[in-house]
């Protein structure tokens, strides 16, 4: 999550680092800035490089910058500064807001990866419900190159998942899921992680679960998936992110202002999550105690 400043159409930097420090205290195995959970695309180009800029300085885990753009130049620039300022790999969508063909997104692809010329690990980005799909084929096309290190998949879709990693036997790479929701079950079958938008505000939960995964701890697992669905649910009432940003908050972090206003009915709903939240959170702390880690977006 990216906090933004009161005063303009701009991130607040200081609220930031201290959202990076609250989930490095916590444990995480890494963090990608600017991820669609960050709402990158409220900020100009020189505002995300100064984001990211000080964001890798500042955590003690390692940064992967979110790249994507609407234009192909666009994503070059980011990722160059990226890589200058000590990215630790980097994350890119499709060219968002237009569609694209299938055969455009592998060109766009391929283009981006040896114009970049290497030096940090690509992640192809899917995210079909904010911009063109990356399909199956053309992903694994792709991922067969050996040009790109790997992709966070936030499609959701388990089918899919499992297509991708059967693929992972011809042409090993690292297969992230981006969707809260079926990280439980596909980490159990095999994902190498998440990058999680939950985790943002409740790492805690996510650690926990990660741990008991690892410990072949089913009883717990079951439980803190449970917690997760829970908190998913909740969230998902709201125009995204904005009950991951009213979660930061009430872990006592500033968030700024949306970037667009609340109704009067979602103003009613948010009180009555607040009042959720506040009694959820206790005992998910409790239940989530002796936490693995795990990446957040």
């Amino acid at each position: 999550m990216t906090p933004r400043r009161q005063d303009g159409n701009q991130a607040d930097l200081g609220a930031t680092l201290d959202l990076v420090d609250f989930v490095c205290r916590k444990g995480v195995d890494g963090i990608v800035i600017l991820g669609s959970t960050g709402e990158f695309v409220h900020f100009d180009i020189e505002d995300r490089l100064r984001l990211a800029q000080f964001a890798i300085k500042r955590s003690k885990a390692p940064v992967t910058v979110n790249v994507s753009h609407s234009s192909l130049d666009g994503a070059l620039i980011l990722a160059r500064e990226a890589c200058s300022q000590g990215a630790s790999a980097l994350l890119v969508m499709p060219p968002y807001f237009f569609p694209y063909s299938q055969a455009d997104i592998e060109e766009f692809y391929l283009r981006f990866a040896r114009e970049l010329g290497g030096g940090v690990p690509l992640l192809l980005y899917n995210v079909p419900s904010f911009t063109s799909e990356i399909r199956c084929d053309t992903a694994m096309r792709l991922l067969a190159t050996g040009l790109f290190a790997g992709i966070k998949d936030s499609s959701g879709r388990m089918d899919k998942f499992r297509r991708m990693q059967a693929a992972k036997r011809q042409a090993p790479f690292t297969l992230l899921i981006g969707a809260d929701k079926v990280f439980a079950q596909a980490r159990a079958e095999g994902a190498d992680g998440v990058i999680s938008g939950a985790a943002g505000a409740v790492p805690e939960l996510l650690l926990g679960l990660e741990g008991a995964i690892r410990a072949g701890a089913a009883g717990k697992r079951d439980r803190l998936e449970a917690r997760l669905e829970e908190f998913i649910a909740w969230t998902e009432r709201f125009a995204f992110p904005a009950g991951l940003k009213e979660a930061v908050a009430l872990r006592g972090l500033k968030t700024g202002p949306p970037a667009l206003p609340a109704g009067r009915e979602t103003q009613a709903l948010l009180g009555e999550f607040r009042e959720w939240f506040q009694g959820w959170l206790p005992a998910v702390l409790t239940e989530a105690a002796g936490a693995g880690a795990v990446e957040t977006r």
